[in-house]
């Protein structure tokens, strides 16, 4: 009996270890190019099971947010998948084919303009830190008086007025000259009514800047890193005051503090949001401002990295 049993339990763990390992082959978080009229696409790709058999994931592509796939097709290696349109609600769907080569998965995307493009996804890194970070002196990234040490990325509307890092009207993205991986920055920012803006961590993550004083917290809204973290409550102030984020990010784990008070407690990002300027996750990366989507105002720009 007790050689039956033992028979038994040891059929069932080479089974278990064989369906574990059947099944994370695809599962896992991506990260995306996508290659799109000459252009390298950063997008990113969660997939995840739901019960014991179906696959359902979630998705970013170059910009919008993190969006839910509800099922993923799967035949051995090769999988399939859509996403419904996110903006107009007469576009059609985009359409995901690919499979697992190896280490990598490699597919087409049928986009939302009916042509088709090919893309190739691999792990995304853990960024795990094994120690406390160490902080360095402060750094000024905003000298007041003009846009040394920042660039746009493309036609600049960019300029300073009265010690005031302004974007006026809707245009390009601003991106710091000097890269960061592990830091605290702090920023003072103000928006008009109505506006929207941002800022992004190593150029990859975007703390969601907003008009939303009033609101229920949603990972859309103001202190959110968009698409993926909910803040706890809602900080922001009516528009045209001033506000503050003092966020800290180290490895993959960030905390928010908007106008004083915490609204993210070192919650791990799972990957870049939309907008980002790539997904070279273990380099280095730039602040962002984004300038694309209504006036803002930024000044008292202070990062402090880690040793």
């Amino acid at each position: 009996m007790k050689t039956y049993l033992r028979f038994t339990i040891n059929v069932l763990l080479v089974v278990v270890t064989f369906a574990a390992q059947a099944q994370n082959k695809l599962e896992g978080r991506w990260n995306l190019l996508i290659e799109k009229e000459g252009l390298q696409l950063p997008s990113w790709l969660e997939i995840e099971h739901s019960g014991h058999k179906t696959l359902v994931g979630r998705f970013v592509y170059a910009f919008g947010s993190a969006r839910p796939i509800s099922v993923i097709n799967t035949d051995h290696d090769k999988f399939n998948f859509s996403i419904p349109p996110q903006w107009e609600p007469g576009d059609r769907n985009m359409d995901f084919k690919g499979e697992l080569v190896g280490e990598t998965l490699k597919g087409v995307m049928v986009y939302t303009d009916g042509k088709k493009y090919n893309w190739t996804g691999t792990r995304i890194p853990a960024l795990k830190r094994n120690i406390e970070p160490v902080w360095g002196e402060p750094i000024n990234l905003f000298n007041g008086k003009d846009l040394t040490g920042w660039k746009a990325l493309g036609p600049n509307q960019w300029i300073v007025e009265g010690g005031i890092l302004r974007s006026l009207q809707s245009g390009s993205n601003l991106v710091s000259e000097k890269t960061f991986t592990d830091f605290k920055l702090h920023v003072e920012f103000r928006y008009e009514k109505g506006s929207n803006s941002g800022v992004y961590l190593r150029g990859r993550y975007e703390v969601q800047i907003e008009d939303d004083k009033g609101k229920e917290p949603w990972k859309g809204y103001f202190g959110a890193i968009y698409g993926f973290l909910t803040p706890n409550v809602m900080a922001a102030k009516d528009a045209g005051e001033w506000q503050t984020y003092d966020i800290t990010l180290v490895g993959r784990m960030v905390t928010v503090v908007a106008n004083g008070i915490t609204i993210i407690s070192n919650q791990e990002i799972p990957g870049i949001t939309g907008g980002a300027i790539d997904n070279k996750e273990n380099e280095p990366g730039p602040i962002m401002f984004q300038g694309d989507h209504g006036p803002i105002d930024f000044r008292n720009i202070v990062i402090t990295p880690a040793n």
